[in-house]
This record gives structure tokens, C-alpha cells and sequence, in this order.
């Protein structure tokens, strides 16, 4: 494992990777000050950074990609609105039901293949109170995720993302961008990412998973939407004090870690394409696209093949609980920066043991 020797190949998420040397010493000798009095210049240096990447106005810094999706979502709805968003996206399936919770919204979702929706989906789905006597709720927000997670790490094409943003904004809704993994997205189409995100009115930036850092989170878009959303950072219980030693190291991720995640794809393209040879699992190689593998199993069979790769000391995770996937089991693995070829190799090798 680079940096961190172990006897595991650790490919549950992106989330497990430790802070690498380099970036410790950076978290240490970072310049601080109270970010909850706006002060601490590390934490405003970040924002401003990530503000200018993706060519907004304003960004903000925030513990988690749940917490920068919950105020993106309080600061651009009111209770008793609706959203618009995948039936598999991370917004409806993993963050708590806090969308209903926290901002008091409904929500109205949309099927599409490899957790992508199309702008014809989206339209279908947007409900107003204008026309309805009132039994519609207002249809104010579309949130897209990109890379589509439960898709298997799939990736928008540029002029669908395009097209959904006309479509929220031709029907007075705003677009919100869940870009956890947007680097992903970024390297693996060769987009840039002003572009990316160009049409979009929020966009959340996780540090955390690719990028390689400990904590945090960054929402950015236009600065009164900014503003709204640092008032709910407060009463979320999202307001950091010497928040700089965390956002020293989202800098040094921004500065290194974003054009070696092209290693991660490639790796997982070479994992992916060795299992879906094997007879006992199928993988949809299409959806392989960024650095994330789902492999299907037959069904039930996906608990017993994470105990099996763990017995062999590969870690992935079965995501049976809460997904329908039809006549099969799956389990998903996760490549990152602590990932080696020779961890890629003994992967295969487990996998292939484990049938």
C-alpha cells in the first residue's frame, strides 16, 4: 500500500485513504485563525481556490458531502417544495432522508440507466403549483451526481448536463451539481471542470474520497447563495474554528492529487476487465468509467464473497441492503490512492479464488 504498509488491499471506498506524508506536513505548518469569525486565512484561501476552478462566484467549506448537499438543498428551496433527482443518487439513498428532514422537501425521482437521467426524465418529472389546483407541490430544484455512484462510477456527457440545467432553469428551478467525485468526471472526460459545471448554480466538491484529504467538503456558486448557505452551515452544527490545518490539506489535494486519479481509473478498468472474465461474476464494463467497480454475483451470494475476499485480505463492500438489483447480488470495490498494481493483482487473484 503507498505510504501506509498493511496486509489488506483496502477497496471498501475512497473514503478510507489516510493523509499522505506530504500532506501531514502541510496540515501541521498550517496558518489558522477562527473560521467561524471568517478569519482563518487557510480556510479562505481554499474557498477562494476551488471559487476561481470552477469560475463561481463564492464557495464554502464544510465538514462533510452530506452536509453541503443539506444546505445547498436549505438554501435554494422552502418547505413544502419539491426536488428532482435519481432514484439511486446519493441525495435520495444515503444521506438520511435529510432533504424531508432538514428543508422540509419532497422529492420526485427519475429512473435512467447507469444512475444518469436524461433532460426528457428530468422535464417529465418537474411538477408546479401553477396549473394544478394546488395539489402539485413547486417542483424549485434539480440535483444531479457526478460521477453517478450506484451508475458504477458513470459519467455525464457535456451536453446532457447542458440540457438538464436549460431544463431546470426554463422551468424557474435551480441546478444543484452533487460533484463528490467531479475529478473523477473532470479526468476521466477531459473536460474542464469550469465547463463541467458551467450552467450549474451549486456545485459540492468532496475532499475526501479521490483527493485524498481527511475531512471536508466545499459547496460553491454565486455569492448570495453562499451567504444563505453559511447562515445554514451555523445551524446544521457545520461551523468550524481552526478549521485551516483541515482545509491545508484540500489545498495540497487540489495542487496534487487531481491528475493522478487517471492511475485510479486505470486500475480499476484492469481489476474490472479481469473479474467480468471469470464465470462466477459479471460486471457491466460500460459503467466502469471512473474508479469504481460493481461486480454482480448470483443472488445472496454477496455477503459470503466479502467474507471470502476478506479471508484472502481484500476488503470490498456488498450492497444488498437497500438497492434492488434484480436476479443478482453486487458487491462494490473502490480503487484509490493507496492502491498499487500489485494490490490490483492480488485482488484478481482473491477474486478468482473466491468463486
Amino acid at each position: 500500500m503507498r505510504d501506509y504498509p498493511s496486509d489488506r488491499v483496502d477497496l471498501r471506498s475512497d473514503t478510507v485513504t489516510q493523509p499522505t506524508p506530504a500532506m501531514r506536513e502541510v496540515m501541521a505548518a498550517a496558518e489558522v485563525g477562527d473560521d467561524v469569525l471568517g478569519d482563518d486565512p487557510t480556510v479562505i484561501e481554499l474557498q477562494n481556490r476551488i471559487a476561481e476552478m470552477l469560475g463561481k462566484e463564492a464557495a464554502l467549506f464544510v465538514p462533510s458531502g452530506t452536509m453541503s448537499n443539506a444546505v445547498a438543498i436549505k438554501s435554494q428551496t422552502r418547505p413544502g417544495d419539491e426536488i428532482v433527482t435519481h432514484r439511486k443518487s446519493h441525495i435520495y439513498m444515503y444521506e438520511a432522508g435529510g432533504y424531508a428532514v432538514l428543508s422540509g422537501c419532497s422529492i420526485s425521482l427519475v429512473e435512467g440507466h447507469r444512475g444518469l437521467m436524461s433532460p426528457e426524465d428530468v422535464q417529465m418529472a418537474i411538477r408546479k403549483v401553477a396549473g394544478s389546483d394546488s395539489h402539485y407541490p413547486e417542483c424549485t430544484l434539480i440535483c444531479v451526481e457526478n460521477t453517478a455512484n450506484v451508475g458504477g462510477g458513470s459519467i455525464y456527457d457535456q451536453d446532457t448536463l447542458d440540457a438538464i440545467c436549460e431544463v431546470a432553469h426554463s422551468n424557474d428551478c435551480r441546478a444543484h451539481l452533487d460533484g463528490a467525485r467531479l475529478f473523477n468526471a473532470v479526468i476521466a472526460s477531459g473536460v474542464d471542470a469550469a465547463r463541467m459545471v458551467r450552467d450549474f448554480d451549486t456545485i459540492s466538491i468532496c475532499l475526501s474520497k479521490g483527493l485524498g484529504a481527511p475531512v471536508g467538503s466545499v459547496l460553491v456558486g454565486d455569492a448570495a447563495t453562499i451567504a444563505e448557505a453559511h447562515r445554514w452551515r451555523k445551524m446544521f452544527g457545520g461551523g468550524m474554528r481552526q478549521a485551516g490545518v483541515l482545509a491545508a490539506a484540500g489545498i495540497y489535494a487540489l495542487e496534487n492529487n487531481i491528475e493522478r486519479l487517471a492511475e485510479d481509473h486505470a486500475r480499476a478498468r484492469r481489476l474490472a476487465e479481469a473479474v467480468n472474465s471469470m464465470e462466477a461474476y459479471s460486471i457491466d464494463l460500460g459503467a466502469v468509467q471512473s474508479n469504481m467497480v460493481y461486480i454482480d454475483c448470483r443472488k445472496g451470494a454477496a455477503k459470503a464473497l466479502v467474507d471470502s475476499l476478506g479471508e484472502r485480505g481484500v476488503d470490498v463492500l456488498d450492497l444488498e441492503q437497500g438497492v434492488d438489483y434484480g436476479d443478482v447480488s453486487t458487491v462494490r470495490a473502490v480503487v484509490h490512492l493507496h492502491i498499487t498494481d500489485e494490490d490490483i493483482d492480488r485482488a484478481i487473484a482473491a477474486f478468482e479464488a473466491a468463486q
